[in-house]
């Protein structure tokens, strides 16, 4: 296969980026790979919104940004903080001319939301499925475009380089090239070669490299492990942000995401007790970013031996909630929890990822003709914690700024005809999937238990160990059998194990999401871990 742009996901950055490129070139081929359905992706299970300056006289740009600033713990980019904050109202009006619905007053103003860390109500959203009707809008935008083709089901397992021509490519190579991509087609089984001039990576997040995630399954960081094989640059994956109030439910892996509007409404965190405890940790309370948030929750279950504590919406207002919260009061209900006579069980889950595949302002990354948008890039924008909300605006942002520097370039670009097929000699079906699906056990258990929210150096440790050793295994069965989603899944997973445990090994000190019991304190000097 050969196209003109290769896009690898279907969420809004990908979207984003296909529409923009379908309309500035109508006679360029734009293909869409996705592992799963086309609307499966994390822009679908985004609840609270997208933080964008509400044009009121009490939010200026400077309060959007150095809300960010604050939240980033000293380690954002200050020139993508402004260029995101600055460019997100102009993206986030196209994507409404696009059709995508938020709640609106009686007199047909927008209603905007507060969430932790945010000093105003700058919160649009639809709802609490937000993220759902961003994605509805953006597939029906898309069906305008007929040179845009979505091919479903379609696994990528490693973009094409140098490296497949037969040259040595190291991270010291300064001029590694994209050539496209091997895909393996789950239609037929068969391991194909995509050729593209230009290729855009939006393959999400990487919530399933922990037991417990918000994320859905397709989750497993592909897209940033792919490109750190490729010897691409990768940065502060240390700083995996865990979501405070993901509703508790035993021996579930997906947990159902309490959006943090609930709280910016009014929702209360209680200990077992019954105490409002948030006011010990910070004085922002229940509205404090959400590594503070997450951290607290996680000492208050410590200290008392729980696996949850509560989320009290029992003062709210009844009509309010059922109107801005629809889906979680069915939820609860499902579960038998009538949030207005009780209180929700809740606890941090893995919900997103602040580092990934580090980006220059035009989401260009250490490899030429690759871009990099949406979650899996690292832009400068989050530093050490994410802010509440900014993740979709991020994306739209960089969407556009991939597709106006891609359209530049893209005159400059060239298919590489000799690129080889996919070798497939010495391979046998795999004869137990438990080798898999164990593995991806062991992994999961080794992130939560020694990973997660507070660390320590002898954790870190036991996690390398461990992840050698899964490295090994799942490198036997990669070279040995034929390739399945399971087993590219497991490996990229480990992948991103690893880049999180050497980037935590790397940060001597505790900052935004990643704390650690060894150096409780921050360090004089910032940087930024790259890999």
């Amino acid at each position: 296969m050969q196209t003109d742009f290769l896009v690898i996901g279907s969420g809004i950055a990908g979207l984003s980026f296909a529409i923009k490129t379908a309309k500035n070139f109508p006679d360029k081929e734009i293909t869409i790979l996705t592992k799963a359905n086309t609307d499966e992706t994390n822009t679908k299970y985004a609840q609270g919104g997208i933080a964008v300056m509400s044009g009121h006289d009490s939010d200026t740009f400077d309060q959007h940004i150095q809300d960010t600033l604050i939240a980033g713990d000293g380690l954002c980019n200050r020139e993508i903080v402004e260029i995101v904050v600055k460019e997100g109202p102009e993206r986030v009006a196209e994507l409404i001319e696009w059709g995508a619905n938020f709640d609106k007053d009686s007199k047909g103003e927008y209603l905007q939301g507060k969430e932790g860390g945010h000093s105003q109500h700058r919160i649009l959203h639809h709802k609490d499925i937000t993220g759902f009707e961003i994605e509805r809008a953006l597939l029906t935008e898309m069906q305008q475009y007929p040179n845009i083709k979505v091919y479903n089901h379609w696994f990528v397992i490693d973009i094409i380089t140098q490296h497949h021509l037969g040259y040595l490519v190291t991270k010291s190579t300064s001029d590694i090239e994209c050539y496209g991509v091997y895909a393996l087609n789950l239609h037929n089984g068969k391991t194909e070669r995509i050729l593209s001039r230009v290729t855009l990576m939006a393959s999400g997040g990487v919530g399933q490299v922990y037991r417990t995630t918000t994320n859905p399954s397709i989750a497993t960081g592909d897209g940033i492990a792919m490109v750190y094989r490729a010897k691409g640059r990768i940065e502060n994956m240390e700083f995996i942000q865990f979501h405070p109030t993901a509703m508790y439910q035993p021996n579930t892996h997906q947990s159902f995401l309490i959006t943090e509007a609930v709280r910016g409404d009014g929702g209360i965190l209680r200990n077992h007790k019954g105490e409002a405890f948030m006011e010990r940790y910070d004085s922002r309370k229940d509205l404090a970013p959400r590594d503070i948030v997450a951290r607290a929750i996680d000492n208050e279950m410590k200290r008392s031996g729980t696996e949850f504590v509560y989320l009290d919406c029992r003062q709210m207002d009844k009509e309010r909630f059922l109107q801005h919260f629809p889906n979680i009061y069915e939820a609860c209900k499902r579960n038998g929890i009538d949030v207005f006579e009780q209180m929700i069980p809740v606890a941090p889950a893995a919900h997103y990822c602040c580092g990934g595949i580090k980006t220059d302002e035009h989401g260009c990354s250490s490899i030429r003709y690759l871009y990099a948008c949406g979650e899996c890039a690292a832009t400068g924008l989050h530093g050490a914690n994410r802010l509440a909300s900014n993740s979709l605006l991020e994306a739209l942002v960089f969407a556009h700024r991939c597709a106006e520097h891609a359209t530049a370039l893209f005159h400059n670009t060239s298919w590489k005809t000799e690129v080889p097929a996919w070798d497939t000699s010495g391979t046998t079906d795999p004869r137990e999937m438990i080798l898999i699906t164990q593995g991806l056990k062991e992994l999961q258990s080794t992130m939560s238990d020694y990973v997660g929210i507070v660390r320590n150096n002898i954790r870190l440790k036991r996690a390398m160990r461990r992840l050698d050793l899964l490295f090994e295994e799942s490198q036997e069965l990669y070279a040995s059998t034929t390739l399945s989603p399971q087993l590219c899944e497991l490996r990229n997973l480990i992948t991103i194990g690893y880049l999180i445990v050497k980037s935590a090994e790397l940060r001597q000190e505790s900052r935004g999401l990643h704390f650690t019991t060894d150096y409780p304190e921050k360090a004089a000097i910032l940087q930024n871990v790259v890999l």
